[in-house]
């Protein structure tokens, strides 16, 4: 029994808020994603809060909002229901929405927030100061004590980023920094691709970040990602919010997307150097002939009497120390950028020898740019019978992407299809729809390859066809 007792112990430790963790602020339906620092202001829904009170309290707590943007705990009291002294209407036929219904006004509301009196306290003196609240319905009731709570109860709730929290978080707040891609979309991708751990997946992405980390989420730290990236480096500004442990990013390679064809040909030079040592090589060599051609005119200024030539002499001293000051920090930030380089290239060249057994396990693409091209290059890295999933916002470029591939090959079981979201209130005597909901979540084309036969054109087989049924019109015809 007592070893149990200290496993739970030990199994709490990893739910409870520490420093230094990334967590998701949560108010309604609005997210937003933090870091827990000390003494750190951060601003959610138009107001300052600290964090610090937070550290050792469970996840998915709810805190309250103290004065100064301090965090409690908030206690659930047995208090009496607003509604349960207060009858109810048969209809709202004779209710005037004129604004004169409730007594209580702005600066009465803001004497009460001063005096102390909380959330619940405020809504009782809303209720009991609202002159037609008891003509309104039942259901009219709990909607008008639901939007006061929402606006008086100064309340937050700290959450553990997971794939769903931050996927919702986005799609509510930034959906173009994702592609719109939703929440039940990025599962069904998740899952098309058969996202696991022990696997070698291949990403390309420009949805900050979001995938990637939902992948890496799902793989668990274990197998290989490598990312894909356009531009001069990866995006990865959603995988931070994940707060994953250190031994996930060492599960992650990357990969730019513009030496695809070069490593496909087996030109690729994972030793190259750096492009712009040769520009700043030519800039040197410039300003050295810009220093001789401006010499002759310093001589020509420089030839007046002995006092001026000491106080020249003295200056020209100041100003060699200050150059050698400027040559070390140069020569300082050159050390710095040439092991970035070294660095880079060294993953680089261990990121292609990865993509060269072209063994890859499944491929996930979602980005703003036509995914026909990509596609079509990145096949090449998976091994027979791997699954594959392309997302985009409009359903062209998949179509296109289809097409393509049926003419290739290479692929079976193709499809293209749509979701279809729809969130409903489901309560007693009033389940419906929402009104507000999201239109479109994008379209998803996914796929498995299969092993083809480069002896023989895709085409070979349909042109020897009509021939035994050409040969068979003729021996009729005899």
């Amino acid at each position: 029994m007592s070893f149990v007792m200290a496993d739970n112990g030990d199994d709490d430790n990893q739910y409870r808020i520490k420093e230094g963790d990334y967590v998701v602020l949560k108010r309604g339906e609005i997210f937003k994603a933090v870091q827990i620092q000390p003494r750190k202001k951060v601003i959610f829904e138009k107001q300052w809060i600290f964090l610090d009170n937070a550290v050792g309290q469970l996840y998915s707590t709810t805190f309250e909002i103290l004065s100064g943007g301090n965090l409690k705990p908030h206690e659930l009291k047995d208090t009496a229901s607003p509604l349960d002294a207060v009858e109810a209407g048969t209809d709202n036929r004779n209710i005037v929405d004129d604004g004169k219904s409730q007594k209580l006004t702005r600066d009465d509301i803001e004497a009460l927030k001063e005096k102390g009196l909380k959330g619940q306290d405020i809504i009782k003196k809303l209720v009991d100061n609202h002159a037609t609240f008891g003509d309104k319905t039942e259901y009219s009731q709990v909607k008008y004590i639901k939007k006061k709570k929402k606006k008086y109860e100064n309340t937050v709730m700290i959450l553990k980023p997971s794939c769903r929290i931050l996927a919702m978080m986005y799609h509510g707040r930034e959906p173009g920094k994702i592609c719109h891609l939703r929440y039940d979309t990025l599962a069904q991708m998740l899952t098309l691709a058969n996202i696991h751990a022990g696997s070698k997946v291949l990403v390309f992405e420009t949805c900050a970040g979001l995938v990637l980390g939902s992948i890496m989420e799902r793989m668990g730290g274990y197998g290989s990602v490598i990312q894909m990236y356009p531009g001069g480096g990866p995006v990865r500004a959603g995988v931070e919010n994940f707060g994953f442990p250190a031994h996930f990013h060492d599960t992650l390679h990357e990969f730019p997307i513009c030496h695809v064809n070069a490593l496909l040909a087996g030109t690729l030079d994972t030793s190259a150097k750096d492009p712009t040592a040769e520009n700043t090589h030519e800039k040197q060599l410039n300003l050295a002939a810009e220093k001789k051609q401006n010499q002759p005119e310093a001589e020509e200024q420089g030839t007046p009497e002995e006092e001026s030539m000491v106080t020249n002499t003295g200056d020209d001293a100041g100003q060699d120390v200050e150059k050698t000051e400027k040559d070390k920090l140069k020569e300082a930030k050159a050390q710095v950028k040439k092991l970035r380089l070294e660095e880079k290239q060294r993953k680089l060249a261990a990121t292609a020898a990865l993509l060269k057994g072209r063994n890859a396990d499944g491929l996930v693409i979602s980005s703003r740019f036509h995914p026909c091209p990509v596609l079509l290059g990145l096949l090449k890295f998976l091994s027979p019978s791997r699954p594959f999933v392309v997302y985009s916002q409009y359903i062209e470029p998949l179509i296109e992407c289809f097409k393509k591939l049926k003419e290739c090959g290479g692929t079976v079981n193709l499809r293209l299809t749509d979701t279809w979201l729809r969130h409903y209130q489901v309560l007693p005597d009033r389940t419906h729809p929402l009104l507000l909901m999201s239109g479109g979540g994008g379209y998803l084309l996914s796929g498995t390859t299969v092993a083809t036969d480069h002896s023989k054109p895709a085409g070979s087989k349909q042109a020897e066809e009509p021939a035994p049924k050409r040969q068979k019109l003729e021996d009729t015809e005899g």
